[in-house]
């Protein structure tokens, strides 16, 4: 038996990084990109690397590359830890898993470490492999709140909501992460949106930028947690703009649209250090007239652009600037 699972790389379009503080947000699958995880029955129990997960390098620049590319660590930790996760949530159902062993291996084409959603994509393709393998059903509700767990709890890494629920729903989905709700039910509220409201969209991204997004983010968590006033109503106001742009969505108001995601930038850079280059992207955008904003951590924006003649000129001036830029397919 042979068990192939994918998930997709995701961009947030509003409201993130308030996932995270019990926000609300407004996310979409990118199907450009996924994460593949492959688990076939075999003897031993075994968890095979990638080329970037072996301790073998050329030179002592390298390792220094490969350090910068895919950080200390790369997937083996996150399907060791999906493994331990899935049998603790078994154990506490009292689901009984059968005594068997598999050989479970990985592959990803998302850009590593540019706020994709990358780390997240092979968890959830891991654990829907397990849920396969094992013929275990985990209801769908529950399902990111266990993948988010792999990481926040068992890994330590600084992770919110947004990766783990467009990755297990797929397609544009708003989120309702209300603490008071998640910590009564185990879960937010998940509501589908139709992708046909969902005006033109462009992303780019820099290689170059490639970093441990969960980092990025400290500087706001410690904020959050030292209840600095201007992190906390920042990101009650980003979250804010996620509800009203579901309600510009289904509207069809397209100005309205363009001005929140600038915005949802806008009021993050007040929380957050952005570096030259990031900056650079979102400011090439906006002068040809589209919106941009992070898509997830940085790394890649995100925007709204009016016609096939402004997707020509962002193409061109972001690749001047050593961006790559595509439309994302979404469903």
């Amino acid at each position: 038996m042979i068990i192939n699972n994918r998930a997709y790389a995701r961009a947030g379009v509003f409201g993130n990084p308030s996932d995270g503080y019990f926000g609300k947000v407004i996310a979409i699958s990118v199907k450009n990109f996924y994460a593949e995880v492959t688990l076939r029955e075999s003897r031993d129990l075994r968890i095979e690397e990638k080329k970037q997960d072996l301790n073998v390098y050329r030179n002592i620049h390298d390792l220094v590359n490969k350090i910068n590319l895919y950080g200390y660590y790369g997937g083996v930790r996150l399907i060791r830890a999906t493994i331990k996760k899935f049998h603790d949530y078994c154990m506490s159902q009292d689901i009984r898993l059968e005594d068997k062993n598999f050989t479970i291996q990985y592959d990803s084409n998302i850009p590593r470490q540019l706020g994709l959603g990358g780390s997240s994509a092979i968890i959830t393709a891991a654990i829907r492999s397990l849920m396969e393998y094992y013929e275990v059903k985990i209801p769908i509700k529950m399902l990111p709140s266990i993948v988010l767990d792999v990481e926040l709890k068992e890994l330590g890494i600084n992770a919110g909501f947004m990766d783990r629920v467009i990755q297990v729903y797929e397609g544009c989905i708003y989120m309702d992460l209300d603490s008071e709700i998640i910590r009564e039910k185990g879960h937010g509220i998940y509501e589908r949106l139709d992708t046909k409201l969902i005006p033109e969209l462009y992303l780019a991204y820099k290689p170059e930028l490639g970093k441990v997004s969960g980092h990025v983010l400290d500087d706001i968590r410690a904020g959050y947690e030292k209840g600095d006033r201007l992190v906390i109503n920042t990101l009650k106001r980003i979250a804010e703009i996620a509800e009203i742009g579901k309600k510009a969505l289904l509207h069809g108001n397209i100005d309205e649209l363009h001005d929140l995601m600038n915005e949802n930038f806008d009021l993050r850079s007040k929380i957050m250090k952005i570096n030259d280059s990031n900056l650079e992207m979102i400011q090439t955008a906006r002068r040809c007239g589209a919106s941009a904003k992070f898509a997830g951590s940085g790394g890649s924006i995100i925007g709204m652009y009016k016609d096939d003649d402004m997707f020509s000129r962002l193409a061109s001036e972001l690749e001047k600037i050593q961006a790559k830029v595509f439309k994302p397919v979404i469903d």
